[in-house]
């Protein structure tokens, strides 16, 4: 299993940007995914995730980011608008295949403990 984001740049307060995660060795419909994020100084939070069709959002992005995949493609994307400087983070993409007893909200909850996969992350930077 290997994840990898891509994506992420500098962007100005209100704007959007598309992150990418290009998944190989497994069939992303077939597993949950999320999109994770850390900010200097603070903890690994879930922002977006996804299994079986159900998708849990944080609070903070309901509204401004969606999450999607790509079953030809074997992609995740998360598309973010209305940026806001507090979306400034470190993004990571994360798989999980074993999703017996797991729900979606619990996927996201804390730092992604439910998650076995993860990718190196792309940097977000939200600035005028």
């Amino acid at each position: 299993v290997q994840l990898v984001e891509s994506g992420g740049g500098l962007v100005q307060p209100g704007g959007s940007l598309r992150l990418t995660c290009a998944a190989s060795g497994f069939a992303v419909e077939h597993y949950a995914v999320g999109w994770f994020r850390q900010a200097p100084g603070k903890e690994r939070e879930g922002v977006a995730c996804m299994s079986d069709g159900s998708i849990h959002y944080a609070d903070s992005v309901k509204g401004r980011f969606t999450i999607s995949i790509d079953n030809a493609k074997n992609r995740v994307y998360l598309q973010m608008n209305s940026l806001k400087p507090e979306d400034a983070a470190v993004y990571f993409c994360a798989a999980d295949g074993n999703k017996a007893g797991k729900t979606v909200w619990g996927y996201c909850l804390g730092y992604g403990s439910y998650f076995r996969s993860w990718g190196q992350g792309t940097q977000v930077t939200v600035s005028s």
